[in-house]
């Protein structure tokens, strides 16, 4: 085993010696990326952009490259097999202290037991220790020649156990990448417009064909663009709503669909050919504890569970077990929260937590909102709004369409204004222009916010990983979502912000991943907002 490894580590080195990082939030790719090719959308490419956006959004689309080799039909049995592939600690020792990295070298194999000779699958990892309750992320690094190196830090002491998944593999993520581009509109959306008795309900989505008249509900202040089918009978001011259309069948074919199976190829361990855990034990050297905004998210991993709490490495965070405690921490505060359902489930605790913060009825949809609650003996406000179109959400009425970066607009702010946000799931079947645009208007709003009220809160919440199942893969999947939660970070770091790394805190859970997390990761989420909101003095 010792020369087997040795082999590998000269194999390596000698293969990657002027190679070098793709920066992103957890796996990187040894390759030189030179430039960017991609297909217009409806539009995209002639967006009126400053010199330096346009070099930002040039610079986001570059790094996000996925690096898959062009090496035509692959047939299944030639593709990345996660139960004939393999992993080995590669510093295995008699034990490591606390602070030491742990390096892993993954090898993939195909469905005939034969190395790969490229890379690009998709893989994620973990340390952990269950009876510990303890678990954090791994840094995956792609050698594009069938290895991979996974980077953990051991951040406590006891026996701690390494955990490889190949979420897809590099020819199901070629077939995500077409998706991506070729078939943005694979979700679509309806608005039914009325009048009267007479009623109609048209088609609806960021870009449609002008090959029949539409309607144009592209907003004027931050220039999202938004269409309709416009109907036969009615004109475009009749619209009454905004709801999902549906998903789009058949989109592959026999030979693609192979490369998405449940227990076979989607989110599967890959087994160790030797031990699997290490010994840690304490080391004398104390962390440091310094509270620190978004300018440094270069922190990896950024936290890590012990005992089922998270434990942000750049500060101490507060446990608010207590509804008391977040009475007294958001007392005479305006709590804003902006974005999908995953912030709605900030709300939807914090109601169902706190009794004293008692929901008012709005006549709201069901998850859709918009909701409100208060607490007026503690003088505390609570609002929840879900963000523009494009959002996957059942019904919602045309005039609760707003965008985030509008409704930041009309925040005056200060020391008692809080606000959240959490905008990804819903962009994931989408080209990245779409999303580079929506966070860029949602960034000047947030600057323009703190430029006014520089004492205000700003939250983001960051994407999570989810159960994926073949349907879901193709529109919900990791690999999209962690696309955008690079794109998000980037694009928040030096803003001023702060960050709720909802993306490692579900990563480095042992509970299956869900769109929607299990209570005690949301209560872990929780209690880091509220660390930012009230942190402990120093």
């Amino acid at each position: 085993m010792i020369l087997l490894l040795t082999c590998y580590q000269k194999y390596l080195d000698h293969e990657t010696a002027s190679a070098t990082f793709i920066d992103s939030g957890g796996q990187f790719v040894f390759s030189q990326v030179t430039g960017i090719s991609r297909n217009p959308y409806c539009g995209y490419e002639h967006q009126t952009l400053s010199s330096r956006e346009r070099l930002e959004e040039d610079s986001l689309l570059a790094a996000l490259q996925w690096q898959v080799p062009d090496v035509g039909p692959v047939p299944f049995l030639k593709s990345t097999d996660p139960s004939s592939s393999y992993f080995v600690i590669l510093n295995s020792a008699a034990f490591f202290k606390v602070g030491s990295q742990l390096e892993v070298l993954v090898h993939v194999q195909d469905f005939q037991g034969k190395p790969k000779k490229y890379g690009g699958d998709y893989l994620q990892a973990r340390i952990h220790s269950p009876k510990l309750q303890a678990g954090a992320v791994g840094r995956v690094v792609d050698y594009q020649n069938g290895f991979y190196k996974v980077f953990f830090t051991l951040l406590w002491p006891g026996r701690v156990k390494v955990s490889i998944s190949l979420v897809h593999p590099s020819e199901g993520i070629r077939v995500l990448q077409n998706l991506q581009e070729e078939k943005p509109d694979r979700v679509y959306f309806k608005s039914l417009f009325r009048s009267g008795r007479i009623s109609e309900t048209t088609e609806c989505n960021v870009c449609l064909p002008g090959s029949l008249p539409l309607c144009n509900f592209t907003d004027l202040y931050t220039g999202e663009p938004w269409f309709c089918f416009k109907p036969k009978k009615l004109p475009c001011s009749s619209r009454i709503n905004h709801f999902k259309g549906g998903y789009l069948k058949g989109l592959l074919t026999a030979a693609e669909n192979a490369f998405f199976q449940s227990g076979v190829n989607i989110k599967m361990p890959i087994n160790s050919s030797g031990p699997d855990w290490v010994t840690v034990i304490p080391s004398s050297i104390k962390e440091t504890n310094n509270l620190e905004l978004s300018q440094g998210l270069g922190t990896f991993p950024s936290g890590y569970y012990y005992k089922n709490q998270w434990r942000p490495r750049k500060f101490k965070m507060r446990q608010f077990n207590d509804p008391d405690n977040i009475t007294e921490c958001l007392q005479r505060k305006v709590v804003y929260l902006f974005g999908d359902s995953t912030i709605r489930q900030w709300f939807e605790y914090l109601t169902t937590f706190v009794p004293d913060l008692v929901e008012f009825n709005l006549g709201s949809p069901k998850n859709v909102g918009p909701f409100l609650a208060v607490d007026q003996k503690h003088n505390i406000l609570l609002k929840y709004r879900c963000h523009g179109p494009p959002i996957r959400f059942t019904t919602v009425f045309s005039n609760d369409l707003r965008y985030v970066a509008n409704e930041l607009n009309g925040i005056v702010g200060g020391k008692n204004t809080v606000v959240a946000i959490a905008v990804w799931s819903h962009f994931s079947t989408f080209p990245l222009e779409v999303y580079i645009r929506r966070l860029r208007n949602i960034r000047r709003a947030v600057v323009q916010l703190l430029d006014r009220s520089p004492k205000t809160v700003v939250v983001i919440r960051t994407a999570n990983a989810q159960e994926l199942g073949p349907e879901v893969s193709l529109f919900n999947s990791d690999w999209y979502n962690f696309q955008l939660d690079t794109i998000l970070r980037k694009m928040f770091s030096g803003v001023g912000v702060y960050l709720v790394d909802a993306w490692e805190m579900t990563l480095a859970h042992y509970l299956p991943h869900k769109l929607h997390p299990d209570e005690v990761i949301v209560k872990n989420q929780l209690d880091m907002f509220l660390s930012f909101v009230c942190p402990l003095e120093s």
